[in-house]
């Protein structure tokens, strides 16, 4: 098939690019900046450029690519978030998750694209009520962190849009949080440092229960969703979700540092906000089960025990 992945130079993307040009896939790799042209062409893909947010220049390059398959992999995610700032330092994934969307969506609507898959995330948005996993058919939070509300708004709007298109098959993958090369679990990155640092605490009870994906075992499924998926959300994580007072631990054990801090929600709160309180002590966890049985996928770090210790070392 001919495969249009925007965002060909992210992290998923420079994962994603090669599985499916090994599958035997023709790739068209879209990225903003001409720089990163000769990465992409070295991921084995044709490299073309174009302003996600300029609907001239996404209509130009889909109608020159005629591809069968869009998959939208845009963010604008720097290694450093501040969590007390949420909404605001996801603003420009947020545009890219509304306004790029939809240019992507009409400009494949124009070349007959029949099948589309676009990312969203399976961490924070689930409802913190009931069970600590979830399933794809659970609600998402009703009433978001204040500092959330505009990402988890874009988060619903992609999910729903692409779902019931109905000229296309709309496939959504929520991936877990990702670790593993040019992630924000990386070794070397402002994360990891601020665990080997201790300057990344547990708070409150830690009982937040986070679901994570090895970068390699994202990438593998979304060929998996380009070739057989059918339409619908699909939870992309591991089979091990897990409490903040467990993974974080475990985590500085990986890296060598001591391990973390605890203090109380009061503090964190000061420390980190709203946002941040709640994803340490609050959020639910993501269930694999759906995205196991249809897209025939399973995760080669099934747990993230094992997979921060090799991405450590």
């Amino acid at each position: 098939m001919k495969i249009l992945v925007a965002g060909a130079s992210g992290a998923l993307g420079r994962q994603l690019v090669p599985r499916l040009v090994v599958n035997g896939h023709e790739v068209v790799g879209m990225t903003r900046r001409a720089s990163k042209q000769h990465a992409v062409r070295d991921l084995g893909a044709t490299a073309v450029t174009a302003d996600a947010l300029d609907p001239e220049e996404v209509a130009r390059v889909v109608a020159e690519a005629q591809p069968e398959v869009i998959v939208h992999q845009l963010t604008a995610l720097s290694g450093s978030l501040d969590i007390r700032h949420f909404d605001r330092d996801f603003a420009m994934t947020n545009r890219l998750r509304t306004e790029a969307l939809d240019h992507l969506l009409a400009a494949g609507r124009a070349v007959g694209v029949r099948r589309f898959v676009a990312q969203s995330y399976a961490g924070w948005p689930f409802a913190r009520s009931g069970g600590p996993v979830k399933t794809e058919e659970d609600p998402l939070d009703p009433a978001p962190a204040a500092a959330m509300r505009a990402t988890l708004d874009a988060l619903r709007y992609l999910e729903r849009v692409v779902t019931t298109a109905d000229w296309t098959e709309g496939l959504v993958l929520r991936y877990g949080g990702f670790y593993g090369p040019g992630t924000s679990l990386a070794p070397g990155s402002e994360q990891v440092e601020l665990v080997r640092k201790r300057r990344f605490p547990v708070v409150g009870d830690g009982g937040g229960v986070w679901s994570f994906i090895h970068i390699e075992d994202a990438a593998e499924a979304t060929v998996a969703a380009v070739e057989r998926g059918g339409r619908g959300i699909y939870n992309i994580v591991d089979d091990e979700p897990a409490p903040v007072a467990e993974w974080l631990p475990a985590l500085a054990d990986a890296v060598g540092a001591r391990p973390p801090r605890h203090v109380p929600r009061w503090v964190g709160r000061l420390l980190a906000g709203e946002a941040g309180t709640v994803m340490m002590t609050d959020v639910r966890g993501a269930s694999n089960t759906k995205a196991k049985l249809e897209l025939g996928w399973r995760p080669r770090h099934a747990s993230w025990r094992e997979g921060f210790a090799r991405a450590a070392a």
